[in-house]
């Protein structure tokens, strides 16, 4: 199998929000998570702590983001 985008997730004191995903969208997380757990030997719990990891990766592998951020524009 090839390698996932994401490693193992951090225990960190997070903040709430409340969003409504699609039902294909939540059973891929699942599977997700299955596939992560398996990976780093070490289980994900809920799949929606996979949410945010994965915002923080798109986000810090946007060139257009990150060229934005660096001279201000956001």
């Amino acid at each position: 199998m090839a390698k996932l985008k994401l490693g193992a997730i951090a225990d960190d004191k997070p903040v709430k929000i409340s969003i409504e995903l699609p039902a294909t969208l939540h059973r891929d997380l699942i599977a997700y998570a299955e596939a992560l757990g398996r990976e780093t030997g070490q289980p994900v719990g809920e799949p929606v702590r996979l949410i945010a990891p994965m915002i923080e990766r798109f986000m810090a592998t946007d060139r257009a983001f990150s060229k934005a951020r660096r001279i201000r524009q956001f």
